[in-house]
Parts: C-alpha cells; structure tokens; sequence
C-alpha cells in the first residue's frame, strides 16, 4: 500500500513536471494527461507481479532525468530589477560590490533602477538584521537578511525567483525549473521600501539578530560566495529545497560549523519569527512575541521616512535592539 501511495505522487509530479517544464509547447497538456492517465490505469489494472507499479516508476525515473538535464542560463530577457546579477571582489578586509541594485519607484510597476559598485570595510561589520514580510497567509512570509556597516550603511540581500519580462512568481511553477536563483543585493530603500511603501497588503517587520560581528562576517561571506557562484553559474531555484529560507538556514548553519537544524518552520517560513524567538536567535527586550511582533512592524515608519537618506535609520528608531549596536557572544 505504501508503494502504491509513492508510485502514485511520483506519477503526479512528473505529469506536473511535463506540463510546466516540457518542450512540447501547446501539446503539452495532452502529453501531460495521457501520461497520467496511462500511468493511473497502468497501477489500477497492472497489478499482478506488480507490473503497474514498476512501469510507474520507471516512467518516473525517465521524466526526472530528464528533467534534471533541463540547464538554468543567465541570458534571458529579464525584468528591469533582475536585469543585472551581482559579484563581489574581497581584498582582506575591503570588499567591493559591483552590481548594486538601488531602484527608486514611482509605482510598484513604474521604476528606474541604478546598478552602482559600493565598497565596504568588514572591520566596519557590526551585526546583521532581519526583515520578514507577510501577506496574505500568516505561513508563508519573505525573509530579507541585512548587514549593518555602521557609517557605511546597510547592504540588503533579499534571495528570490529571477523573473523574465512578463513573467510573475507562482508557488505552484516554483517546484518545478521555472525560476532561476538570485541575490538582489541592495539598499533598503529599495528592497524594503518596495515592499513598505508601494507593494499593496505587504506588512513588513525587523527584528535585531543576536549573531556576534565575527559570526556575521562568516555569514556576510558565505553570502557573497553564493553571489558570485550565481553570477558566473545560474541555479534553479525550488520552492521547497533551494528559496529564499532555506538558503538562510544552510549558510548561516555553515558559517558556524554545525549542522542545519531541521525545522518545519524553515518551510511554512511565517512563523520563522516563532522559531528564532525559541532559539534565542533574535533580541527580544523582554517581550512575548506578540509584542515583539507589534513593536517591529515598520510599514508606518517607512512611509514617513520614504526618500529620506536616513530612511535605515528611521525605521530602526526605537525598536527592540537598535538602541546601539553592541553585540555579545557568537551562537
């Protein structure tokens, strides 16, 4: 029974992977169907010897190869915003980031972006902050990690889907080679920003994280090795094994050389706050979540601070952990 229950759910995915990934082109929901169906009667009919489960699987094992051939490329017709991937030169302490996306908006849809090279000093490197967006479903939310280089400001690293023109993010196209990868590396008032003061029903909170200088330096680099991996080598992204969480969780277990602690939080990512608040991850003031939760809320902030220069600062003021930037022991 179990066997039959796997054949079966392999047997949708792959006519899910046909009809969304396929070179058929308009025939591919016929092709999709008709192999599902054959497959289906192939398991009700084919029972004897287990034959219908050993042709479900070997149809299975034929779509999965190739599927995995399909090849993610960087030369593409991309949105404005994903129109450039960044790379980073490290020279011991300095560090030069070319490709830095700074977008000012007009509309969410309406927007100029500036591709800039910026430098910063990792002596500099004082901590690392944490932005997570709901909307809609209080499961789901959009991690968005930011370091803080004091004077030099703040660089912003947000891991989502790379969209071609036309094209808009789908939960359902993303478990399947949709999507490529990519870190937008940016300021806030513009990755932030976008989400605060011109996304609709987009509510966006920070949190201080409790990582020390040296394990965030750690983590900053291993972010900045994942960048330019995916500048000269494109990555499929996947909703479930390789987005914008799981991506978080793997780099930061890595930097501190430990292995990834298994959380269904790190999938249903809403109650990622849930999860670090446990862990002692985030700096609380002493409050329960919920107020936490409240006091982070920056939407209001934002829009006040809109264009201001000092619009990282001004979304901070006043909130749980940003009374100064010093940071005790590494986890």
């Amino acid at each position: 029974m179990l066997a039959i229950i796997v054949a079966v759910l392999v047997t949708v995915w792959a006519a899910a992977a046909i009809y969304f990934d396929s070179p058929f082109g308009s025939l591919r929901t016929v092709v999709a169907i008709l192999y599902l169906v054959t497959m289906l009667t192939a398991l009700s009919f084919l029972r004897r010897g287990h034959m219908g489960m050993m042709i479900a699987f070997a149809g299975f094992v034929i779509v999965l190869i190739a599927w995995l051939s399909i090849k993610p490329s960087n030369d593409r017709n991309w949105e404005p915003d994903n129109a450039k991937t960044a790379f980073a030169e490290i020279n011991g302490d300095h560090v030069t980031i070319h490709n830095f996306r700074n977008c000012d908006y007009r509309t969410e849809k309406d927007y100029t972006c500036q591709w800039e090279v910026r430098s910063f000093d990792l002596a500099n490197l004082r901590g690392a902050d944490l932005f997570i967006t709901w909307w809609g479903s209080p499961w789901i939310a959009h991690p968005i990690v930011s370091f803080d280089f004091g004077e030099q400001g703040h660089v912003a690293m947000s891991i989502e889907t790379r969209n071609e023109v036309g094209q808009s993010y789908s939960a359902i196209r993303g478990f399947f080679r949709q999507y490529t990868l990519i870190y937008i590396v940016s300021d806030e008032r513009d990755v932030i920003r976008l989400r605060t003061n011109y996304r609709k029903d987009e509510e966006v909170h920070i949190f201080r994280t409790t990582a020390s200088p040296p394990l965030v330096r750690k983590i900053f680099l291993d972010y900045l090795q994942r960048v330019n991996s995916l500048h000269e080598r494109p990555e499929w992204y996947n909703a479930l094994t390789d987005n914008c969480t799981t991506n978080i969780a793997v780099t930061t277990a890595e930097a501190r050389n430990i292995r990834m602690r298994l959380d269904w939080r790190i999938l249903l990512n809403g109650k990622m706050d849930e999860m670090l608040y446990e862990r002692g991850a985030i700096v609380t003031g002493g409050l329960p979540l919920s107020a936490l939760r409240e006091q982070a809320h920056i939407n209001a902030a934002a829009r006040g601070a809109d264009q201001s220069p000092d619009f990282s600062k001004i979304i901070r003021e006043g909130r749980v952990g940003f009374a100064n930037n010093t940071l005790s022991s590494e986890r």
